[in-house]
């Protein structure tokens, strides 16, 4: 079936000049840069003050979304009213060590507080444990609490799981109709890598978007995920990057 709604905005990207969403970027499209970042606001101890400013970064730099935890949403969404910049929800990361129930919730509430996106984590000592259909029931309660109301993003902690593990998330997450995954790095040791990129796009192919995460503080380290197929990157260095970007232009 045609995807009418992105066949549309990609002839949109190309009269403008723009890449599709989706589409790797060259050398040429660093202008594309801040608009595919996704501003990071998730360290532990963030006041209200600290969040309007970093509010105030994001909407001057025009970034994708900030990424804020659930406390936050909707004064992240008041702080953002008519910028274009769009909020996103992290719920249950990284490891999603929380019941479904509080889950499900978790993701009603960022919808009705105003996140327009929400970073999915999956439960990862399900997972470990061999418990597949407890962590596939788990993920897709919280996929379906969304109900189309909200992109989400499922998180991968790629880091956490064997080559089996990792296999099964991916085909699951491929299954579940999501429009994006998040690579995340936290437990994997290391930062974001294009291998990862493009481990994810040959199993899953170019039926879901890529976001990846993890220590990207330089324009050239981010333009070797976009070049991989990443979509979006996720990052607290936002500024300097995007900075970066525009002067290269």
């Amino acid at each position: 079936m045609i995807d009418i709604e992105r066949t549309v905005r990609d002839v949109l990207y190309e009269l403008e000049g723009r890449q599709p969403e989706g589409a790797a970027l060259k050398e040429t499209d660093v202008n594309e840069v801040p608009g595919r970042l996704e501003h990071s606001l998730l360290n532990v101890g963030l006041t209200c003050d600290e969040l309007l400013s970093e509010c105030r970064t994001a909407r001057q730099l025009q970034v994708a979304t900030v990424c804020v935890a659930p406390y936050y949403v909707s004064e992240a969404v008041r702080m953002l009213e008519g910028s274009g910049v769009a909020v996103c929800a992290a719920v249950g990361l990284p490891s999603a060590f929380m019941s479904t129930e509080a889950k499900v919730a978790d993701v009603r509430a960022c919808i009705m507080f105003g996140a327009s996106e929400i970073d999915l984590a999956i439960n990862v000592a399900a997972v470990k444990s061999g418990d597949y259909s407890k962590a596939e029931k788990d993920y897709m309660s919280a996929v379906r609490a969304a109900d189309g109301r909200a992109a989400i993003k499922a998180a991968f902690e790629h880091g956490s799981f064997n080559t089996e593990q990792r296999h099964f998330v991916l085909d699951m997450i491929g299954r579940s109709g999501v429009k994006f995954i998040k690579i995340q790095n936290i437990t994997s040791g290391h930062g974001a890598r294009p291998e990862e990129v493009l481990l994810v796009r040959e199993i899953l192919g170019d039926k879901i978007k890529i976001k990846i995460d993890g220590g990207v503080k330089t324009l050239n380290h981010a333009m070797e995920l976009f070049k991989a197929g990443a979509a979006r990157i996720g990052l607290t260095a936002t500024r300097a990057v995007a900075e970066e970007a525009l002067k290269s232009r």
